[in-house]
């Protein structure tokens, strides 16, 4: 019923949605978060926190490579910058529990406190998949902010 050339388009046609979903699925690794996250820290020095939150959610295509973007948020859980989801500036996060029953945001707040920067595994929602997996996040402590903290996470 359908001509060669009319299966062979349809065939083309969802190979290059699959394609294109395997693109935009790409995971980032741990090399490549730590540094988008020491680059967020670098530009926080050169323009300042505000501007440099702003860019976070703006600037998308510097910010946000893969799957990863960078987030920011203050010590006591609420969001203040996310390059992904913008809406969420504002909300806090510190009763989100992961499988621990622990605040993973509040635990992120704490390696930045103690450590100045390092890595914290947790459970979250993927933006592609919808589903819960393990992340990884590099946390660095905001500079020119006595509390806020950047992050950049990789789903494992």
């Amino acid at each position: 019923m359908f001509s060669k050339f009319t299966r062979t388009a349809t065939v083309a046609i969802v190979a290059g949605f699959v394609s294109f979903g395997a693109i935009a699925q790409e995971r980032g690794t741990k090399d490549e978060a730590k540094a988008m996250a020491d680059a967020a820290a670098a530009h926080v020095k050169k323009v300042g926190v505000e501007k440099a939150f702003n860019d976070f959610q703006t600037d998308k295509a510097t910010w946000i490579k893969k799957d990863m973007y960078v987030f920011a948020i203050d010590y006591t859980g609420t969001i203040v910058a996310h390059g992904m989801t913008p809406k969420l500036v504002g909300k806090n996060m510190a009763e989100m529990k992961n499988d621990d029953g622990k605040s993973s945001v509040l635990e992120m707040a704490e390696v930045a406190k103690t450590k100045g920067a390092g890595w914290y595994q947790y459970t979250f929602t993927h933006p592609a998949t919808k589903k819960a997996e393990n992340k990884a996040s590099y946390i660095v402590k905001t500079p020119g902010s006595a509390n806020t903290f950047l992050g950049v996470g990789i789903y494992q």
